[in-house]
C-alpha cells in the first residue's frame, strides 16, 4: 500500500476546532474533504494527548537482535576480512534471515565501514624491533642532519602503471567510447627499472637499469650517478648515503667500494620502505609520466628522466623537513605492533610447551 500524504497542522487544528463547536465526524469530513476515519483518528489523538502534532517515530524494529549484533561484531573484530555474505550465512544458521544491506547498515551504526586493506611490508618481531630502535635513535636528531642525507632507491616503472586511477566525465551510454576508456595490455605494456637519488636540495640523477643487478653493476651505478649528484647538489662534506638492505647493497664488493670512497652509510632497518621519503617522489614521478602517455619503453625512459628533473626542489625540501613526523608516527605504530606480536608469539610458545608436556606425560 502506498504511503498516504500527511495532513498539515492547520488542517488538524481545524478538525479539532470543528469538533469543539459540536459538529460530528461525518460533517467535518465532508466540509474539509477528508476521510471520516482520518477525522476520527485525529480527534481521538487530541483527546488522549491534548495535541495534534506528530510524535517522534521509532521506525521499523531492527531485524537483528542485540545478541546477534554482538555475534557479528565479535566475528568482524576477530576476522576483519569477513564479507557481508558470510555474516548473512552465519545469521541464517542462527535463525535470522536478513540481506547484505541490513548487515552493512548494522555494522556502520556501530562505527565500522568497509575499506580497502592497506598493503604493508611483512614484518617479523625482529623487523619491528629494528624499526622501533631506528625511530628512537633518530627521533631527536636536528633537522639539519637530515639535510645532509642522500636518499636512494630503485623502482619499477610500467607504461600503464597509474592509468587505473583516472576518472572521466561521460554520459550514461558512452562508457565504451574511446575517449572514456583506458587501454590495457598484459604485464603493464612493458616496464623499466630505475635507480634514483635525492636530497633536501633537489633530485639527483636518474639511471635506467638495463642489465641484471649485481654488486659490481650497483657500484658502477653509484660511481656514475651518486657522486656526480652529490657534487651537483652541493652536499659539501659530512654527507650521508642511504640505501636499503637489498643483497646488491650489502654485498662485499659494494661495502668495499663505499669504504674506498669514504662514504658514510646510514644504518637502515630491513623492511622499511615507508621510512624512505623517496617513495613519495616515486609516486609523484609515476603520476607525471602517466599524464604524458609514453608510446614505447624508449619513450618511457626519456620521459622519466625529464619529469624527474622537473620535480621542484621545494618538494624535496618539504619531505626532508617533515621527516621527524614520519619517525614519530613510526614510533607510535611500532610500539603497539611490537606489543601485539610479542603477545602472539608468547602465546604460541606457551601453546607449544603445553603440547610438549601433554605428549611427554
Amino acid at each position: 500500500m502506498a504511503k498516504t500524504k500527511e495532513l498539515s497542522k492547520d488542517t488538524r487544528d481545524k478538525i479539532v476546532h470543528l469538533h469543539k463547536v459540536g459538529k460530528g465526524y461525518g460533517e467535518i469530513a465532508k466540509q474539509l474533504g477528508e476521510k471520516r476515519s482520518t477525522v476520527g483518528a485525529i480527534i481521538r489523538k487530541w483527546k488522549k494527548l491534548n495535541m495534534t502534532v506528530n510524535l517522534p517515530r521509532t521506525g521499523a524494529p531492527c531485524k537483528i537482535s542485540p545478541r546477534r549484533v554482538s555475534m557479528i561484531l565479535r566475528k568482524v573484530r576477530n576476522q576483519p576480512r569477513t564479507t557481508r555474505g558470510e555474516l548473512v550465512n552465519d545469521l541464517k544458521r542462527a535463525g535470522t534471515t536478513v540481506s547484505k544491506v541490513t548487515v552493512g547498515n548494522t555494522l556502520r551504526r556501530h562505527g565500522l565501514k568497509s575499506c580497502m586493506a592497506r598493503k604493508v611490508p611483512l614484518l617479523k618481531p625482529a623487523h619491528v624491533k629494528a624499526r622501533l630502535k631506528f625511530a628512537n635513535d633518530h627521533l631527536d636528531d636536528p633537522e639539519e642532519s637530515w639535510e645532509k642525507v642522500m636518499w636512494s632507491d630503485e623502482t619499477k616503472m610500467e607504461r600503464f602503471g597509474h592509468n587505473s586511477t583516472k576518472r572521466v566525465w561521460r554520459k550514461e551510454n558512452d562508457e565504451y567510447h574511446p575517449k572514456n576508456t583506458i587501454p590495457t595490455v598484459k604485464h603493464g605494456g612493458g616496464s623499466i627499472m630505475l635507480w634514483g637519488c635525492f636530497s633536501a636540495h633537489g633530485t639527483g640523477r636518474l639511471h635506467c637499469i638495463k642489465e641484471r643487478m649485481t654488486g659490481a653493476i650497483y657500484c658502477e651505478i653509484l660511481g656514475n650517478n651518486l657522486l656526480p649528484s652529490v657534487r651537483a647538489l652541493k652536499m659539501g662534506r659530512g654527507w650521508v648515503f642511504q640505501h636499503d638492505n637489498d643483497p646488491q647493497h650489502t654485498a662485499r664488493i659494494t661495502k668495499e667500494w663505499l669504504c674506498k670512497k669514504h662514504i658514510k652509510v646510514l644504518a637502515w632497518p630491513s623492511q622499511s620502505p615507508d621510512l624512505n621519503p623517496i617513495e613519495n617522489l616515486w609516486r609523484e614521478l609515476k603520476l607525471r609520466v602517466s599524464q604524458r602517455q609514453p608510446r614505447n619503453l624508449t619513450d618511457l625512459e626519456k620521459i622519466c628522466v625529464e619529469e624527474w628533473a622537473k620535480i621542484p626542489p621545494a618538494v624535496c625540501a618539504n619531505l626532508v623537513k617533515n621527516y621527524r613526523k614520519r619517525l614519530t608516527c613510526c614510533n607510535c605504530k611500532q610500539r603497539l605492533l611490537y606489543q601485539i606480536l610479542t603477545l602472539i608469539f608468547s602465546g604460541v610458545q606457551i601453546l607449544i610447551c603445553s603440547c610438549i608436556i601433554q605428549i611427554n606425560s
